[in-house]
């Protein structure tokens, strides 16, 4: 058994070649997936679009961008976000984000944001319907029919019929379903409130110390995959724990924190993917526990099992009694 590892990232770089050379350096070191920030109101590039970017150059790493659901179609979300696993071929996921900031809805001239719990009720129902719209394609919908002239069959496209406080969708999808089926859908998650709520596959938990991760894994789902945030230098202030110190010094931290809470991996927050991959990589190598994953599809490399699609035919559906 291997502990899983990520790195999160945040810059303001228009340059393309910077963003391509840092999630290159993950994927050579065999990270199982980057994140990359965004909100609405942060100087810097879409983060959606930032993955699109480096996908076609990386092989292996999963490819996690923030979207916020908050004054966010999420049909638009939908279809960006099924798009991303096309291009990297099955290795996309989706960070979920909700904005209380009035300042960022003003941007986009829209109303005022709700409180939190309803800003998080939002982000569930958008979770909902995108998933719906994910299966919305049978994954042989697509039949090519030269002889009749028909590219689908529609009778693999299914309406999700959605409706709720904050959306009504109805649907299909106009892109086909995603390679991995359901990308990986991940939150950071403080308390309760998100990983109670929300329908995520990976949570991003903030803990003191390993006796901490271990309280917070008893009340998540167990089929949930749980990553610690570690803060890699720096001394702003930080809703993580911040890690000052040599790469053996953090492999200790590391493998004291996995084996004391049972924790599944360790996102780890950098300026720099090297602080990472340089020495850390190696050392927790060497020390078995850390070793890359060879699947090529994220979801596959978490563990997750695959997604079956909620609106396609069972045999036993169609068996005779």
């Amino acid at each position: 058994m291997t502990l899983h590892l990520a790195v999160a990232l945040a810059g303001d770089s228009f340059d393309a070649g910077y963003w391509a050379g840092q999630v290159r350096r993950a994927d050579d070191a065999g990270l199982d997936f980057v994140t990359f920030e965004d909100s609405f109101g942060r100087h810097g590039p879409d983060a959606v679009q930032v993955a699109a970017r480096v996908a076609p150059l990386t092989r292996h790493v999963g490819l996690v961008p923030v979207a916020t659901t908050t004054h966010t179609e999420p049909f638009h979300l939908s279809t960006a976000l099924a798009t991303l696993d096309w291009v990297s071929r099955g290795r996309a996921g989706w960070q979920v984000r909700v904005s209380a900031d009035p300042a960022e809805a003003a941007l986009l001239g829209r109303r005022e944001p709700l409180p939190v719990d309803e800003l998080i009720a939002e982000a569930g129902d958008a979770i909902e319907v995108v998933r719906r719209l994910w299966d919305s394609w049978e994954d042989d919908a697509i039949i090519k029919d030269a002889a009749t002239g028909r590219f689908i069959d529609r009778e693999k496209l299914h309406y999700i019929d959605f409706a709720g406080p904050h959306f009504t969708v109805k649907g299909p999808s106009i892109v086909p379903r995603p390679p991995q089926g359901q990308p990986v859908v991940a939150a950071l998650a403080h308390g309760p409130q998100v990983w109670d709520a929300l329908d995520a596959d990976v949570f991003f938990v903030t803990p003191a110390d390993a006796d901490h991760a271990a309280r917070i894994i008893r009340q998540i789902a167990p089929e949930k995959k749980i990553f610690a945030d570690i803060r890699v230098g720096g001394h702003v202030p930080a809703d993580a724990a911040t890690f000052n110190g040599t790469p053996i010094q953090l492999a200790d931290l590391i493998q004291n924190w996995w084996v004391a809470s049972g924790i599944d991996g360790f996102r780890l927050r950098v300026t720099d993917v090297a602080d990472v991959t340089g020495d850390l990589v190696p050392e927790l190598r060497r020390r078995g526990l850390f070793e890359p994953s060879t699947k090529p599809v994220l979801r596959e490399r978490l563990g997750l099992g695959t997604a079956v699609n909620r609106y396609a035919v069972r045999p036993e559906e169609t068996s005779v009694a």
